[in-house]
């Protein structure tokens, strides 16, 4: 019987195995990335259809506002709590900011809060755009967009009113004027 002979295999041959499986190895990185940016993109895409908060209770939140108060959502139940997001770049935040300034003087002593969330701003804008509307109500810079993120806001303006016993009473998508919020705010009062 005669001996068959392997041979070993040779530098060039083993050469090729390992860019083999480097390259093996770069594409399953590539893969694995892919996957993740799908599953990352499926996720942002299911929060963007859910939209904007609507009901029930709304997610708890603390801000510090641009003059050092801090104010937790879940702290303020007992009050209405009026919550306006806006951002001094935003056009029709201007067209509403008269408006909610008066309702805060109207209504900042009937256990009503009225609290401005200033969404990707810069604190030099936001505050000269405070001081260019006369505005005396609490506001706050959504820091990391965080609060924002949490009510899935879709753009600014957004203002969503909360009851006394915390649940959410009322949203609107876009600029408000005093009689939109005047409604709600009589009707939790009970007038």
């Amino acid at each position: 019987m005669a001996m068959s002979r392997i041979n070993p295999p040779t530098l060039s041959q083993s050469h090729i195995t390992v860019q083999q499986r480097k390259n093996r190895l770069g594409q399953l990185a590539v893969w694995i990335l892919l996957a993740a940016l799908l599953v990352f993109v499926a996720i942002k895409l299911f929060q963007t259809s859910l939209g904007p908060v609507r009901s029930g209770k709304p997610p708890d939140f603390t801000i510090t506002t641009f003059n050092g108060q801090t104010y937790t959502l879940s702290d303020l139940e007992g009050k209405i709590i009026v919550i306006n997001f806006w951002a001094s770049w935003c056009d029709p935040c201007k067209a509403e900011a008269e408006d909610l300034e008066m309702l805060w003087r109207d209504y900042k002593d009937k256990d009503v809060l009225l609290l401005g969330i200033d969404y990707a701003d810069t604190e030099k804008e936001a505050l000269d755009y405070l001081s260019t509307w006369n505005i005396t109500y609490p506001n706050g810079p959504d820091v990391g967009t965080t609060i924002s993120q949490s009510y899935r806001i879709r753009g600014v303006p957004e203002t969503y009113i909360v009851a006394q016993n915390g649940l959410l009473a009322k949203s609107f998508i876009g600029p408000v004027n005093y009689e939109n919020i005047e409604v709600v705010l009589e009707a939790l009062l009970g007038k």
